[in-house]
C-alpha cells in the first residue's frame, strides 16, 4: 500500500492506492494525520482512483477524516471514488 501527497498552494492531495480495509485503515489514518499535522493544509482532497477495494472501516477512517477537519476549519473533498458491488449470489 502506498500514499502518495501532493502540496501545492495549501492544498493537499493525498492518493491511496490498492485496498484500504479494517487491517490498514488505522495505520492510513495515522499518515495522513502525521502528513497533515507536518504541512497544515487548508484543503484536503483524497483521491481514490487507484482503490481496488474499501470496507467500513476504511469509509470510517475518511468519516473520521472529515468530522477531525471541522474541528480545525479544514475543507476536504474526495475525488474519482468509484463504487464497485461485488454480487454474492
Amino acid at each position: 500500500m502506498n500514499i502518495n501527497y501532493e502540496k501545492a498552494d495549501k492544498l493537499l492531495t493525498v492518493e491511496i492506492t490498492e485496498e484500504i480495509d479494517h487491517h490498514r485503515s488505522e495505520k492510513i489514518r495515522r499518515q495522513i494525520d502525521d502528513e497533515i499535522e507536518r504541512y497544515v493544509p487548508k484543503r484536503v482532497v483524497f483521491d481514490f482512483d487507484k482503490v481496488t477495494f474499501m470496507d467500513s472501516a476504511g469509509i470510517g477512517m475518511l468519516l473520521r477524516e472529515i468530522q477531525s477537519s471541522k474541528d480545525v476549519r479544514r475543507k476536504l473533498r474526495n475525488d474519482k471514488c468509484k463504487i464497485k458491488y461485488k454480487k454474492n449470489f
